[in-house]
């Protein structure tokens, strides 16, 4: 068995395996420790911890990462302990990117421990040189991977710009952000064509998510609206768990399509139907909305597994029709919009939510073929009351009973007008054709 006596003043008769010459066939770590005389006493902790410190060294590599320990900072570098025949050096310009990005105070001092990557095991003065800043740069990759395997968002600084997007720095590692993935101030700042960036963009931060990592072929790609999107959908997931249906929420208009308004609850969107807009019939969404309008909002529904959330505007006010027996009676010449041309006759809005049917029997004595031969979508005109079905949400009107009664002097001149005269059988199923 070949050994190795170490050359420090450690515990005497203290003999050590060297490395790779172990009997066991292990490592390269001390396999053995036995006593001088050969009597088979095992050595104290202390001693052994001693003889593993004083084992020599594996000679350095180009690419090595290694620690070490500042002894001595000069202007032109850094002089480190790496536990190696000879201290290492590294030159100033070794720890730019260090200083740029934590400042000056962020130099190492005498005493500090360092990471570092060997550049060259031995340099012209015979110290091994090394970089703190490459170190940070191949850690960087290894925890990047690391983020990327666990889906995590990281945050870089951005350094410059070019044609198709940004370069940003994340973790010592240089990437680039596609402007399609850019969203947010970043995008605002951001100048293509060669031009020099608006100011603020340089040295902005961005969190971003990482779409692509190849250390091979030194490439990292990042994207900072996934990692937005990442944030909302984490945001939307908390918010979905707190809402309870009937629920009262302050929103503003996010977007507006033909079908509803989308609010932003503050983390997650929730949808307000064109149906549960007004009491009123809805149009257009934008009649009744503007976006970034700030609005209250009822929540109707939350399903927590698809994230949606429903919501309603119309039924933070009065329902139009539990009071309608209040506001109308039958016999009531009432003013009111045509809103919609049917084949059977027209309906007309004659108050906030409420909408009557014109029965085509109704618009005209003569004979129509269509209401359009006597109103139009727009018509303002006075109707008659002649039926109340508030269970059933009906109201039937007539505008003929109205000309009647200035046209004329015969049928209800004279007369009180009571319910009887106009409710007669006729109309029983005028709102079901």
């Amino acid at each position: 068995m070949t050994t190795t006596e170490t050359d420090q003043p450690a515990t005497q008769g203290i003999v050590a395996t060297a490395p790779n010459e172990t009997e066991d066939g292990g490592n390269g770590t001390v396999s053995q420790v036995e006593s001088a005389n050969g009597d088979g006493i095992g050595a104290a902790p202390e001693e052994i911890d001693l003889v593993f410190k004083y084992l020599p060294k594996e000679g350095l590599r180009r690419g090595d990462i290694i620690d070490g320990i500042v002894l001595d900072s000069a202007r032109d570098g850094l002089l480190v302990d790496i536990q190696q025949k000879s201290e290492g050096w590294v030159p100033i310009r070794e720890t730019r990117l260090l200083t740029e990005e934590e400042g000056e105070d962020a130099l190492p001092q005498i005493g500090d421990e360092v990471i570092l990557y060997v550049s060259r095991p031995e340099g012209p003065e015979g110290y091994p040189l090394l970089s703190i800043d490459r170190a940070r740069g191949e850690h960087g990759w290894r925890d990047l991977e690391k983020a990327r395997e666990a889906e995590e968002t990281v945050r870089g600084r951005i350094i410059g710009s070019n044609r198709g997007g940004a370069v940003i720095q994340v973790k010592g590692v240089q990437g680039f952000v596609p402007l399609s993935q850019l969203v947010g101030p970043a995008r605002d700042l951001y100048v293509g064509d060669g031009a020099p960036p608006k100011p603020g963009f340089i040295g902005m931060e961005v969190d971003c998510k990482i779409l692509e990592l190849n250390r091979r072929r030194n490439r990292a790609i990042f994207s900072e609206r996934a990692a937005l999107e990442a944030i909302n959908h984490m945001q939307k997931m908390k918010l979905v768990q707190e809402l309870e249906e009937g629920d009262i929420r302050r929103g503003r208009v996010a977007g507006i399509s033909s079908f509803g308004a989308f609010i932003d609850l503050g983390g997650a969107d929730g949808l307000v139907h064109i149906s549960e807009m007004s009491w009123s019939s809805v149009n257009r969404p934008d009649d009744v909305v503007k976006l970034g309008e700030d609005l209250d909002v009822l929540v109707l529904k939350v399903d927590r597994e698809s994230l949606k959330i429903a919501l309603s505007m119309k039924r933070l006010l009065p329902e139009p029709w539990e009071n309608i027996e209040n506001q109308l009676s039958v016999g009531q010449v009432v003013e009111g919009k045509v809103t919609k041309l049917a084949h059977f006759g027209a309906f007309a809005r004659v108050g906030e939510g409420i909408e009557g049917l014109v029965h085509i029997s109704e618009l005209t004595h003569r004979h129509i073929k269509s209401p359009s031969e006597v109103v139009k979508e727009g018509d303002v005109h006075n109707f008659r009351v002649i039926r109340i079905e508030p269970e059933r949400r009906r109201l039937g009107l007539s505008l003929k009973q109205v000309e009647d009664s200035q046209g004329s002097a015969e049928g209800l001149e004279g007369e009180e007008a009571t319910g009887a005269d106009f409710e007669d059988g006729g109309f029983e199923d005028l709102f079901d054709d």
